[in-house]
């Protein structure tokens, strides 16, 4: 059996923990997959991390990273792909307004896209959260292109071989879908649920929902107009083990 790991980012999160537990344990049962979670603390500072420990006593399909310090979700994503041993890597938020039972309709196509990802209907932020998301993914592919209109969801599921071409920075994260098409990757977009957050507070404001993506986004624009592509005509390329032979 195939087996993916599903990487779950905390930080500030003990109210969720355990909720987390209990619903990707019911997706794990229904799954076609083999499914491993990996908890990446970011530096929590509340009890977030005791709990993580407790569940991975109890569960040997959990496991978890632990980071000295807050250092944001890029990195936790990222962290969480470089210790994955799984063919494929998941991504859900620990606040779990997105189900990880969603992740059942992504695994029929698992197979032919480098990126499957969720697009939310129906959000359930606040008003002001949607505004600055929709002007965001608006002015995103005013430049960009890649025709997704929700690049934020938190539910996705990458080929991990593809995602470690990917370029890494700060801010990576919010671009998944254009660095795959970027980098000559397939994408597949499946409609998600989304839920009011119930436990817990947003770590979101307006510096990093509006400011700081919009300067990553003209990296990424840059990385999209300076990406190097060619073709080749014809071609007699020698063939070293013959040579020395």
């Amino acid at each position: 059996m195939e087996a993916m790991t599903l990487i779950v980012p905390i930080f500030n999160e003990e109210a969720n923990i355990l909720r987390v537990w209990a619903q990707v344990d019911e997706y794990r049962k229904k799954s076609n997959l083999q499914i491993y979670t990996l908890f990446v603390d970011d530096g929590s500072t509340d009890s977030s991390l005791d709990l993580i420990r407790e569940v991975c006593r109890e569960d040997p399909c959990y496991g978890y990273l632990s980071f000295f310090q807050n250092r944001g979700l890029s990195a936790a994503i990222k962290a969480g792909v470089d210790h994955a041993q799984s063919r494929w890597v998941g991504y859900i938020d620990g606040d779990l307004q997105t189900s990880p039972l969603d992740l059942l309709k992504f695994e029929t196509f698992l197979y032919f896209y480098d990126l499957v990802t969720g697009e939310r209907r129906q959000r359930q932020d606040s008003y002001g959260k949607k505004l600055s998301s929709s002007f965001a993914n608006w002015f995103r592919n005013l430049f960009l292109k890649d025709g997704i209109s929700d690049t934020g969801c938190p539910l996705k599921v990458f080929d991990r071989e593809f995602f470690l071409k990917i370029p890494y920075f700060n801010g990576f994260h919010r671009f998944f879908p254009a660095l795959t098409q970027i980098y000559g990757g397939t994408v597949k977009v499946i409609p998600v649920q989304h839920f009011p957050r119930v436990e817990g507070k947003s770590k979101f404001n307006a510096w990093n929902r509006m400011i700081q993506p919009l300067l990553d986004m003209l990296l990424v624009w840059r990385l999209k107009k300076r990406r190097i592509h060619y073709a080749v005509k014809e071609s007699k390329v020698a063939q070293l083990a013959l040579i020395h032979e």
